[in-house]
């Protein structure tokens, strides 16, 4: 992250505790939503390939100090993305997301997101007043559907779902917040399968996720994702295949989980 962000992001975070907090402590309670997938201190590295090439590494992080948000206490989860390597020299990229995340109803208050990705940058700041159902950026205030979620948070709050008793085919719905609006995000289970990386085997639980055709990705359901099939539910693997080639994403390193992980054999 680059220094010169830390006062403007300490500034963002003391203007929302300062305009919600008498919204937050007057409201009643929300929803607990309950939680053995992950906590504070939790780190996952991944690497990310495209094609045969090393493109980038990202970084998901639920820092050690939890953090108060107008009464409520907050995971702060950091996510970090850059390109490397020849692939760094003509599509640069340096990403960083924050999201406060209620401990209790694992839905955000706070999302921050300062994007570089070859020529297009963004700098957006988005609070959420979930008594009221509204998220505010710099732009807009937009009406919001009941426990929306972030970018970041709602890959946190997907990995509390319970898919005991799923069949393939079955999906899960998550609504989502982005760019000033709202939409349905699907994940579509499709079964479990032992998968082979670098780290060794894991056993995993793959879904789909429902993504806008047209755009990025080739088709509907152009993204598969591998989790493990345990209680922490961390990403093993991602991949998308988009209008020119496929993007992998492979899970490195990871430290601070919950539980016992999947792992068949190194």
């Amino acid at each position: 992250m680059n220094k010169n962000h830390k006062p403007a992001l300490n500034n963002v975070i003391l203007s929302f505790v300062l305009l919600t907090l008498p919204v937050i402590l007057s409201a009643q309670p929300l929803k607990k939503v309950k939680n053995e997938a992950f906590t504070a201190n939790e780190v996952l590295e991944y690497r990310v390939h495209y094609g045969f090439m090393d493109a980038g590494e990202a970084r998901l992080e639920v820092a050690p100090d939890m953090k108060a948000m107008g009464g409520r206490t907050c995971y702060r989860v950091i996510g970090t993305g850059n390109s490397v390597g020849a692939f760094d020299w003509f599509f640069k990229v340096r990403d960083h997301y924050e999201s406060y995340i209620d401990s209790e109803a694992l839905v955000p208050w706070l999302f921050i997101r300062r994007i570089e990705e070859g020529g297009y940058s963004k700098s957006q700041n988005v609070s959420f007043n979930h008594f009221k159902s509204t998220a505010t950026s710099e732009k807009k205030t937009v009406e919001t559907p009941s426990h929306v979620q972030d970018l970041i948070s709602a890959l946190y709050y997907a990995r509390t779902f319970d898919f005991a008793n799923a069949a393939p085919g079955d999906t899960f719905l998550i609504n989502t917040y982005l760019d000033d609006e709202t939409y349905p995000l699907v994940i579509k289970y499709i079964g479990k399968e032992t998968i082979k990386t670098q780290m060794g085997k894991f056993r995993c639980i793959v879904f789909k996720p429902y993504l806008a055709s047209g755009r990025v990705f080739k088709e509907k359901e152009g993204m598969t994702v591998w989790i493990t099939d345990d209680k922490n539910r961390i990403p093993v693997r991602a991949q998308a295949d988009i209008l020119v080639g496929s993007i992998k994403m492979d899970l490195k390193g990871y430290r601070g989980l919950s539980n016992p992980v999947a792992l068949v054999e190194k």
